[in-house]
């Protein structure tokens, strides 16, 4: 299938002709029809599936066959300020040939330049929570004619506690309006918002949350804390890795993480919450330009950040929920090219691996063959869950201190 094949107006295709795609993903050979015929959506896909353009393209469309006037016909409603940046790029790519407006606005930065830009008449308003709320407030932002709402990455709305904000919006805006609903997964919380918010949607889902990328190679390396940072500096070394986002649990920690890797000569900075906005968009400018090898990042922080070609992503920490380490490493293999996952695994985080194993339903492999390894080691026995196979592996044997 072509883009081409989708119903797609000749403005748009001449933009995705110039960004170079002519096939569109399965989120998006799927979402667009529905979306293009006025439906709700539901739309259940992992970051990397190009569920962006899965939106942006068929509303870009709709929009543009409607009346003109100043008020805001689209807003998406989205749970960081990088996620926000990044669909408003791919609004203003996809929409290049089309005369609509779009704005995007976000805290952490005056909002002066935002205000003058509602002032002058906006589409598509692309937003994260707390910003719209208080411009909202001082009646900066009328949603009164709006007639399609996405919500975009709503699990990780939720993970940040923002379903509460979502409400709030979602009360002020008018019930007959057309909703799209995005989620990498579908907790009780967030089936139980887009019952509340979607009439008679359609369900779009590709590459469950549970399963990972065939194009990504992953290791696991039995670690004691106090070594990890020196693994990381020899892997960083020893296999030569250009680029890497490597993942650390906390924001603390990944200001620390920097720190070491920079006393190293290795050249890293830290990306979280706490930073400026300022600080992490000269963060990420300088990694995707190549300037920056190593990228610390937080869950909240990284979610919605997109690397094209980024070969290496590391597990400093392993995560806390297992459907994250699905949504971190699939940063890299993205688009059928190839990627490696490096996950530390340290005494504290034997149930955490096993979760993530539970989840995959996938034994990940044991790299042994490092400087570092954990102190002690032995015999684990793993339960998958799918086929009740029972799996003993080399694992680790760990003893709180």
């Amino acid at each position: 299938m072509q883009f081409s094949n989708l119903n797609l107006v000749a403005p748009l295709l001449q933009a995705l002709d110039k960004q170079g795609y002519t096939t569109p993903t399965p989120i998006q050979a799927q979402a667009i029809p529905v979306i293009l015929k006025g439906k709700d959506l539901i739309g259940c896909a992992q970051t990397g599936t190009g569920k962006t353009a899965a939106f942006s393209l068929p509303i870009l469309q709709l929009l543009d066959a409607q009346k003109r006037d100043n008020h805001i016909k689209c807003l998406v409603l989205t749970p960081t300020r990088e996620l926000a940046l990044q669909i408003a790029d791919s609004f203003a790519a996809y929409g290049e040939h089309l005369a609509l407006r779009t704005a995007v606005i976000f805290g952490g930065v005056p909002q002066g330049n935002q205000v003058r830009s509602l002032k002058a008449g906006v589409d598509i308003l692309i937003a994260t929570p707390g910003r719209l709320l208080d411009l909202m407030q001082q009646k900066l932002v009328s949603l009164n004619h709006l007639n399609i709402f996405v919500l975009d990455e709503a699990d990780r709305m939720l993970d940040m506690g923002f379903i509460h904000d979502v409400k709030r919006v979602a009360a002020v805006i008018p019930s007959k309006r057309q909703t799209l609903l995005f989620s990498a997964t579908m907790p009780k919380e967030i089936q139980h918002l887009a019952n509340s918010l979607l009439h008679q949607p359609e369900k779009v889902e590709v590459t469950p949350v549970s399963s990972t990328a065939e194009t990504v190679k992953q290791e696991i390396f039995l670690v004691d804390r106090k070594n990890k940072k020196n693994l990381l500096v020899h892997l960083l070394e020893e296999r030569r890795i250009p680029q890497v986002i490597v993942f650390s649990r906390t924001k603390h920690g990944a200001d620390k993480l920097a720190k070491a890797l920079n006393q190293a000569s290795i050249r890293a900075e830290a990306i979280h919450g706490d930073k400026t906005q300022g600080a992490r968009q000269r963060a990420l400018g300088n990694f995707k330009s190549g300037s920056l090898r190593v990228l610390v990042a937080t869950d909240i922080a990284a979610r919605g950040i997109d690397i094209d070609d980024l070969p290496y992503v590391i597990n400093f920490d392993l995560p806390e929920v297992p459907e994250t380490y699905v949504h971190r490493i699939g940063r890299t293999g993205r688009a059928g090219a190839s990627g490696i996952a490096l996950s530390f695994c340290d005494a504290e985080e034997k149930d955490l691996l096993k979760g993530i194993q539970k989840l995959i339903n996938k034994q990940l492999p044991l790299t042994e063959n490092h400087p570092f390894p954990a102190e002690q080691s032995g015999l684990v026995t793993i339960r998958l869950p799918r086929n009740k196979q029972v799996v003993k592996r080399k694992d680790a044997v760990f003893s709180r201190r």
